[in-house]
């Protein structure tokens, strides 16, 4: 049985609003810090995969040292000029950063918040269930989010930079495309890490069960492969099986957790 006394309707409304304070000071206190890091962590972390000492460049070139199969656009040296078109861009991607960072190093504590707003109403029986599942889905956030940055976007940016049409076109990236591209793929990828966990609420509301999961393998690879495809635009199979790898583990990861069907 729920342990406290039962709330009101402005009971919740007041504490809704006691949380979305809360939230909100420590995200202005992380952005406030994070907007003075940010010059360091943006030459540093985020323009790091556009130099060739990048540490996912340098265990590539091991292995190409003893193989052929790592594809040419990897063995070759690289290097990104990232240029600036507009006159108020570098600003607002300060900004911007600095929110992200923000959200990124309070999002364990805002997870937290949530979990102290709805946990009166649950059973005791069905807390630690909802405790675990939003500690597993904070890590599992997290790694996705390594994975884009240390693997995903890296293969990506040095793919599609290094792709010419023509010899006669160089290629120039400007801030605002390539920080779109990073921010996406690195927040994608924490949401795609996100599968076992909802595949894991789906199956305790008895909507998915493993079977599912043994009878659509063949079809999941086939449609996994499309997603890797589509997240990294390259035709050669060592930047595709890179990212569809990680993406394969998740969903065996996901029918594991599921349950089985009675």
């Amino acid at each position: 049985m729920p342990e406290q006394t039962e709330m009101t309707f402005w009971d919740h409304l007041e504490a809704l609003r006691r949380m979305i304070l809360r939230c909100l000071i420590a995200l202005g206190i992380f952005l406030l810090l994070g907007f003075a890091f940010i010059p360091y962590l943006f030459d540093h972390v985020v323009m790091a995969p556009c130099q060739e000492d990048f540490f996912l460049y340098g265990f590539i070139s091991e292995m190409a040292a003893g193989t052929s199969f790592v594809p040419e656009f990897l063995q070759k040296p690289f290097h990104v000029d990232v240029i600036n078109i507009k006159l108020p861009s570098q600003l607002f991607m300060h900004v911007t950063l600095s929110f992200w960072l923000a959200f990124l190093c309070t999002f364990p504590y805002l997870v937290y918040e949530v979990w102290r707003f709805i946990c009166p109403a649950l059973y005791a029986s069905e807390r630690r269930g909802v405790r675990m599942a939003f500690l597993f889905g904070t890590v599992m956030f997290f790694i996705g989010c390594f994975v884009g940055y240390a693997v995903v976007f890296p293969m990506t940016l040095r793919f599609l930079y290094t792709y010419q049409l023509s010899p006669d076109i160089s290629n120039q990236l400007t801030l605002d495309s390539y920080m779109s591209n990073f921010l996406m793929l690195v927040f994608m990828m924490g949401i795609v890490f996100e599968l076992p966990l909802v595949s894991a609420l789906l199956s305790r509301m008895g909507i998915l069960y493993r079977s599912f999961f043994s009878r659509y393998r063949r079809h999941a690879i086939v449609v996994l492969m499309i997603v890797a495809a589509v997240i990294t635009p390259s035709t050669d199979p060592f930047t595709l099986m890179v990212v569809f790898l990680p993406i394969y583990i998740l969903w065996e990861l996901s029918a594991f957790l599921v349950r089985k069907e009675r």
